[in-house]
């Protein structure tokens, strides 16, 4: 299996299909680079060269015990496109890895880069503040990790059939498969990186990061969005961005990588060759 090393030894574990201008796709809590697959099919086969990793403590890559935090994981992604030696990219961030995209391009620039696309992404700020009214009570994240430290195999089983993909809402219709596959990878991930990866994603303050955005960028999010509200998430996001596109999937969940990948698809292809 492919792997480039991080700064401090870490294997990132990544996935190459097809060839042509690159996309670099950045995977969710708590999954991997599989979640992306029939993204990475999908543009592989009309012309484009799709890159997708494990994060740091998820999927193949190493579990190291320290680096699992925002800074951390967008230096490693960092480190992929520099190996790779990407140019001309299309960074795309799926909930936790919309973060780590922007805060890339924070802490790294655009230089390499084309576009930007986040879907059911985590930015601005996940987190209720008193600077964000609007946000997530903390005490939903820590159910979470209260969760992961019970029972993280039953919290995985129980984000996938319920919230994850709709599935708690009448006349949903997510398959077995689709649910099976979001508790194995979240069971492929270490413990301690996915625990610590909880407050990544709902503690880091990306506004700042979305003032650096100077790349044409598509926000995609479902407006029932159990996760990552559409208000908190991205209309927030859309809005902040300058000269964003946002596109609202109506009556559509979290996951919908899985649930809308043809639209998802199809969206994805008319950004990249517009």
């Amino acid at each position: 299996m492919p792997f480039v090393t991080a700064v401090d030894g870490t294997r990132i574990h990544y996935k190459d299909w097809g060839t042509g201008r690159p996309v670099v796709l950045s995977h969710g809590w708590p999954l991997n680079a599989d979640s992306w697959e029939a993204q990475q099919l999908f543009l592989a086969t009309h012309g484009f060269r799709a890159i997708a990793h494990d994060r740091r403590g998820h999927g193949r890559s190493d579990q190291p015990w320290h680096g699992n935090e925002m800074n951390t994981y967008a230096d490693d992604l960092a480190t992929l496109v520099d190996t790779l030696d990407l140019r001309d990219v299309t960074l795309v961030g799926f909930s936790t890895g919309g973060g780590e995209v922007v805060r890339y391009i924070a802490r790294h620039g655009t230089a390499r880069l084309a576009q930007l696309v986040l879907v059911s992404a985590v930015p601005p700020f996940m987190l209720r503040t008193d600077d964000n009214p609007g946000g997530v009570p903390v005490e939903v994240f820590d159910a979470i990790r209260a969760g992961s430290l019970a029972d993280r195999s039953q919290l995985y089983r129980d984000l996938a059939d319920g919230p994850f993909f709709g599935n708690n809402r009448s006349g949903a219709d997510v398959s077995s498969g689709i649910r099976d596959a979001f508790w194995h990878q979240g069971l492929q991930a270490g413990h301690r990186g996915a625990y610590e990866c909880v407050a990544a994603f709902s503690a880091t303050d990306f506004r700042p990061d979305l003032d650096a955005v100077d790349v044409p960028t598509l926000v995609i999010h479902g407006d029932d969005d159990q996760v990552v509200p559409f208000d908190v998430g991205g209309k927030a996001s859309a809005a902040r961005i300058k000269n964003a596109t946002l596109k609202v999937y109506p009556g559509a969940p979290h996951g919908i990588t899985d649930t809308h990948k043809e639209q998802l698809n199809a969206d994805l292809l008319e950004f990249l060759d517009s």
